[in-house]
This record gives structure tokens, sequence and C-alpha cells, in this order.
């Protein structure tokens, strides 16, 4: 009964349950904790179905091609005009970012040499200010 309600409520209401029970003892937010993960309760992004927030099954959940939505490659929408779009677009983020780390880099290395510089000039002048002071 109780079960059926928070169901019917969703996701949020489970997880006030959890705090709650915490709340009251940490072991029976505990044995909460453990009911939720074992009925799988905890698995919001197989969602299926509306009205209920979680499944078992495992050939739910989003429909990525193989390697996940990181893979690199993206699933096609549909629409060929939108899919060709979105592909010149990752193609020219790709690109400014390749120019952008290449920028970072030799503003890496002109600073880099910057120092070096001043370090070896201040090392030619320390034994002309070591002559001085002896003298």
């Amino acid at each position: 009964m109780l079960q059926a309600k928070l169901d019917e409520w969703g996701k949020p209401a489970w997880l006030s349950l959890l705090v709650l029970a915490f709340f009251a003892g940490w072991p029976l937010g505990l044995a909460v904790l453990a009911y939720l993960a074992g009925s799988g309760r905890l698995r919001a992004w197989r969602a299926e179905m509306p009205g209920t927030w979680f499944n078992l099954r495992p050939s739910s959940g989003p429909a990525w091609p193989s390697g996940g939505p990181w893979s690199g490659r993206a699933a096609s929408s549909g629409n060929r005009a939108f899919d060709e779009y979105r592909n010149e677009t990752m193609r020219r983020l790709e690109e400014e970012q390749r120019e952008f780390q290449a920028f970072l880099e030799r503003l890496r290395q002109a600073r880099d040499k910057a120092e070096f510089d001043e370090f070896m000039a201040e090392r030619r002048r320390r034994p002309e200010q070591d002559q001085m002071a002896n003298a």
C-alpha cells in the first residue's frame, strides 16, 4: 500500500523517505537504501513507461550508439539536414579546439623562453656584481 503510493508519486517521494529514514536512525536509513537498491528503484535513468520511474529490463534505456553518449558518434536524429549541420558544427568546434590548444602551447613556450632569457640575463649580471663587491 505505501509502496504503491510512493511509486505513484515517483522518485522524489522515495528520496524523501530515504532522507527521513536516515534522520530517524542510520540503521533504518540503510534498510530503506538496501530496499531501493534491491528493488531497482534507484535506476531512474532506465525509465521507459510513463507513470513508472524504475524498470529492471536491461533492454530499456536511451538509444545511444554503442559506447554511450561520449563515444564520439551521435545517433541519427532522423533529420538528415540537422545531422549534417550537427556533424559540421562538431567538426568546426573540434578544429577550433585544436587551434586553441596549439595557441596555448605557443603561449607556454613564449612564457618559458622569456623566463629562461630573464634567468640567463640575471645570471650574467651576477658575476659583474660579485666582482664589484670584491673590489
